[in-house]
């Protein structure tokens, strides 16, 4: 085998409370997310992090200080280095996109490991143009920048992936026998994204539709009751619907208990331990949800990391790669990564 450099890459999160409102600025200074001419992104990234930052420095309090998605996604790597061989062969980085280590500093350790491949692989199952895409612009500017030249594929996607249907489909389950007060409902909660973002044909929607899809099949539970929802909405826009919060107040209105699984989110941060664990247990409580119960993120999970492991043997040496080999996206999400690279 070439000697392989795989880059797994994720948000990131601050590492103390005074990382909040820079990390912050990076993530609203992004073009992926905020999607003006720089001068008035810079200006808009400014104020909300100045405004934000108070509020989401409480949250951060809530799970000791800091963000653990660096904590969890390197225990991911070394599940995953293990997985691939040890020290043979490939090799294990860790990258996020607003704090650190960013994306020049992954980069300048890929360098001095000379590799004769890189493969990147998101933490994020589903692509989207705010994640995946975002940052492989920012790899590409900073492997140009050290002058790191090397066959690159990127695992655009994995959304139907067989381990991680296993890990969730089990997850669920489990969560699904902790329920005492039936009837129950399940809400698959994923991370809410702009709907102008979808109509302009980015695919996450659609691939979260896959992976819920995949859950469901791979239960075999008859007449199951779930719904698809988004949470971590921010600002006035519009985000895609129906909102977790809402469905947690219909599910009070309708007398259901309900089991909460994150669908988007592969290891725990603040979306999971303070929103889902916190914030939405109190709503369940306020709006008289009989029981409510979140399955947890799929971390670890032996059939999740063995996937990760079978998507690297898969790629390439250079261009895209999905999940399934091939492009997942119906033809009317003109900004899936195989559109945007040119690949079809």
């Amino acid at each position: 085998m070439p000697r392989t450099a795989v880059v797994i890459f994720n948000l990131g999160g601050p590492d103390s409370l005074e990382a909040v409102q820079p990390f912050l600025f990076n993530l609203f200074n992004d073009p992926s997310i905020i999607r003006q001419p720089r001068l008035i992104r810079w200006l808009i990234a400014k104020l909300i992090s100045t405004r934000r930052a108070p509020v989401a420095k409480e949250i951060y309090r809530q799970i000791g200080g800091r963000s653990p998605i660096l904590e969890e996604t390197q225990k991911q790597a070394d599940v995953l280095q293990k997985i691939l061989g040890g020290e043979s062969d490939y090799r294990v980085f860790i990258s996020m996109r607003y704090w650190h280590p960013f994306a020049e500093e992954c980069a300048t350790d890929v360098k001095a490991y000379a590799p004769e491949q890189v493969i990147l692989l998101p933490l994020y199952p589903q692509f989207s143009t705010t994640t995946t895409e975002s940052f492989q612009r920012a790899w590409t500017v900073a492997t140009a920048e050290i002058g790191l030249v090397c066959p690159t594929s990127t695992i655009c996607c994995y959304p139907t992936e067989p381990g991680l249907i296993e890990a969730m489909a089990g997850l669920t389950r489990s969560s699904l026998e902790k329920i005492t007060r039936k009837p129950n409902r399940i809400l698959f909660s994923a991370h809410g994204l702009p709907a102008k973002f979808v109509a302009a044909g980015d695919p996450y929607q659609a691939q979260v539709k896959m992976t819920v899809a995949a859950i469901v099949d791979r239960l075999g539970i008859p007449d199951l009751d779930y719904v698809i929802c988004y949470q971590s909405r921010v600002g006035p826009v519009e985000w895609l619907r129906p909102y977790t919060d809402d469905e947690i107040r219909r599910a009070g209105a309708d007398k259901v208990s309900v089991v909460i699984i994150p669908v988007a989110f592969v290891s725990e941060h603040s979306e999971t331990l303070v929103e889902l664990d916190i914030e939405y247990s109190k709503l369940a409580a306020e709006v008289g949800v009989p029981e409510y119960v979140r399955g947890g993120t799929v971390g670890v999970d032996q059939s999740f990391i063995e996937g990760l492991a079978r998507l690297i043997h898969a790629a390439g040496s250079q261009g895209i790669a999905s999940g399934a080999g091939q492009k997942l996206c119906p033809e009317n999400f003109s900004a899936c990564a195989y559109c945007q690279t040119g690949a079809i």
